[in-house]
Order: C-alpha cells, then structure tokens, then sequence
C-alpha cells in the first residue's frame, strides 16, 4: 500500500502469530469490515488484503493458496483462480478491471497487526 506523507497510519493488532496458519491465510473483523490476513512463512513475509473478493463479490480470499509467480507473492481467489499480487493487489491472471486492496502488515514479538490509513473507511474501500 502506498501512502503519502499527509496520511496517518492506525496500527491494530489482528491476532498472535500462532494464529495463522504457515502458508496459509486467516480472516480478521476490523469493525464491520474484513481483511485477508497471510503469512507466507517460506518468504518469511507477512500480508493483508481486503477479503472480498473483487469477482464473486463473497468474502473468500483469506482462503486462496499462495505461492509465487516470477518471484512476486501472490494468492489465487478460491472461486476463480485469478491470482493477484499480495504485495500490491494488482491482478496477475491478465485482468486489469479487478484489484485487491492491500495493508501494511507488522509483526512485533508474537503479535501481527494491520495498518489502516486514517482518512479512508474499509467500508468505502471495499464498497
């Protein structure tokens, strides 16, 4: 996620470590919101993204697999298999009309959180 010097970043802590899966994802409540939460533990990587899918408009993608395609990270939507870059959402299945919202992801001792920018609303992200 990019964001410029005039934006504030709120932290929250989603979850401990032990509670996502290796190589697998988790879903996490942020109010009435739901964020697709990873860790890519043969990376060593941690990522967020919004849950929704952008096709099936169902909240799914904490269920996707991830691996890797060219050396970027990526995780493949469970209903169809388009598969969209963790590290900035864009779709890599060749589909420019769908993207994945992504978050800062940081891990301190056992505990992960998610960083949300102050001057935007999940809701009107994912609406």
């Amino acid at each position: 996620m990019s964001v410029n010097s005039t934006q504030q970043i709120t932290w929250f802590m989603a979850c401990t470590t032990a509670d996502v899966p290796e190589n697998g994802g988790v879903c996490v409540k942020y109010q009435e919101d739901q964020i697709a939460l990873f860790n890519f533990s043969r990376r060593g990587e941690w990522y967020a993204t919004q849950n929704l899918c952008p096709h099936r408009q169902q909240m799914a993608i904490s269920r996707g697999m991830i691996g890797s395609q060219g050396g970027e990270p990526k995780v493949a939507c469970p209903f169809h298999k388009k598969t969209f870059s963790l590290e900035d959402g864009r779709c890599l299945s060749g589909d420019d009309t769908c993207s994945l919202k992504v978050y800062p992801v940081k891990v301190e001792g056992n505990h992960v959180y998610i960083g949300i920018s102050d001057d935007e609303a999940l809701s009107e992200v994912l609406a």
